[in-house]
């Protein structure tokens, strides 16, 4: 099971890059998702990245497609409101494209519509989601034997959550407040590491 961080949106361009080089190396993946900052600031903000030793392979840029194209990146992540897949994939077919999904028949929807993985949830109660219901648990393995593309589980994990998600089958973990809210994000990423790796499902 992979590893996603997420960004959330809530820290300045230095302390995000800061937070960013420093768990890198624990996480399969990171994604970008900075809906307040401009595109020139995504964009300097994933050129840093690269400068500072982040392999390309890792950064995903949520929304902006113009963004990725000019870092020349191959990981994009399309909410659900976002571009339609099939046209971006006809005009970059070796782009791979994830997309945030909420039910099983979006989960189809978006495969059919060649998306590379989906993000399904949220899974559990979280701050970024008041007032609203998580997804029923049992869901997850239902997509899972619809889908043969990836599915990412997102929505307040923690390190105490990740044993019940990989019994359910999830090929990763999308992580957000667990990591960019905590008071020390490199040690929260450790720990969900060894978590991890404690339940057989990833060594990074």
């Amino acid at each position: 099971m992979k590893i996603m961080a997420v960004t959330d949106n809530k820290h300045s361009f230095e302390r995000l890059s800061s937070i960013l080089l420093e768990i890198h190396p624990y996480v399969d993946y990171v994604q970008i998702r900075e809906k307040a900052k401009s595109p020139k600031e995504i964009y300097l903000l994933g050129e840093r990245l690269l400068k500072e030793g982040v392999p390309a392979q890792k950064i995903i840029i949520n929304d902006r497609l113009d963004v990725a194209a000019l870092l020349s990146l191959r990981h994009v992540h399309l909410p659900g409101n976002g571009l339609p897949i099939q046209p971006v994939k006809n005009i970059y077919p070796t782009l791979s494209i994830g997309v945030s999904v909420h039910s099983q028949q979006e989960a189809i929807i978006a495969e059919n519509a060649r998306a590379d993985y989906v993000i399904y949830g949220h899974c559990f109660p979280t701050d970024s989601k008041k007032g609203k219901i998580p997804i029923a648990l049992p869901s997850i393995t239902d997509i899972k034997r619809d889908l043969t593309i990836p599915i990412y589980a997102i929505g307040g994990i923690t390190e105490e959550r990740v044993g019940k998600l990989a019994s359910l089958g999830v090929d990763g973990v999308a992580i957000m407040s667990a990591i960019f809210s905590a008071s020390q994000p490199l040690k929260a990423v450790q720990r969900l590491r060894e978590r991890c790796e404690e339940c057989g499902i990833q060594k990074i």
